[in-house]
């Protein structure tokens, strides 16, 4: 059951954020898509709790309730999840990231890789400049709810990856799985292939369900992820 919503002062700000499973429970963090929340991770959180699991789904800054500080580089964005590990008390935590938390999941385990025990990339691209660039983003009008410069921080970083995410992918040395999307993915696959390659101990699944695999096919996104984090509690056949 979802255990409600709470708030940290992490990295000079607020962050929002939401929790499941027994407190004294081994953690899993959640870092949800651009334009999200935590509350997008609430269909298979109860069941990721049941591992027993402490599963901690944090709004990123500029998203939901979390603040809206006008600074969107995703190094910030990082650095939030650092301070939010230590503001918590959580020394290590298996790591669970869609699209953009995906992006900041692995800035994260390049930067501090001893806070992450094990790494899910769900349709997370390699960190290469698009050619052609994405077109300029347009305000869909009325209140967001998100920053709207947060989106348009995050296209130009999408567009112009700071080339150091790229060299530094070889410091993600924990096991990481990749869980793409198929071919009806807003991202091309051959980009989440391209990432798997940079990582040195990468196990690589499809799961046809375009580019919310955790939304449109549930069971298959818990099965991969399950047996991922928890290989020891499988019985060999």
């Amino acid at each position: 059951m979802d255990t409600g919503q709470r708030t940290v002062r992490a990295n000079g700000i607020t962050l929002a954020y939401r929790a499941w499973g027994p407190r004294d429970a081994p953690p899993l963090v959640l870092l949800h898509a651009r334009g999200a929340d935590g509350a997008h991770w609430s269909e298979i959180a109860p069941a990721l709790a049941a591992g027993p699991r402490r599963v901690y789904a944090p709004d990123l800054r500029g998203h939901g309730r979390s603040d809206w500080p006008g600074g969107y580089a995703c190094a910030a964005m990082r650095d939030d999840v650092h301070a939010f590990l230590g503001a918590l008390g959580i020394a290590r935590a298996d790591v669970v990231g869609h699209s953009l938390g995906g992006t900041v999941a692995c800035l994260l385990a390049q930067h501090s890789p001893w806070l992450v025990r094990r790494l899910v990339l769900e349709d997370v691209p390699a960190p290469s400049p698009l050619d052609p660039p994405r077109p300029l983003a347009e305000h869909p009008g009325g209140d967001l709810p998100n920053d709207w410069a947060m989106i348009l921080a995050t296209d130009e970083q999408r567009n112009a990856p700071d080339p150091v995410w790229w060299d530094h992918m070889g410091r993600i040395t924990m096991p990481t799985l990749l869980i793409g999307g198929g071919p009806t993915s807003l991202i091309p696959q051959e980009q989440v292939d391209a990432l798997a390659e940079l990582l040195p101990d990468a196990r690589r699944v499809t799961i046809d369900a375009g580019h919310l695999v955790h939304q449109a096919r549930p069971g298959e996104f818990l099965t991969a992820v399950e047996e991922f984090l928890s290989p020891a509690d499988r019985t060999p056949s």
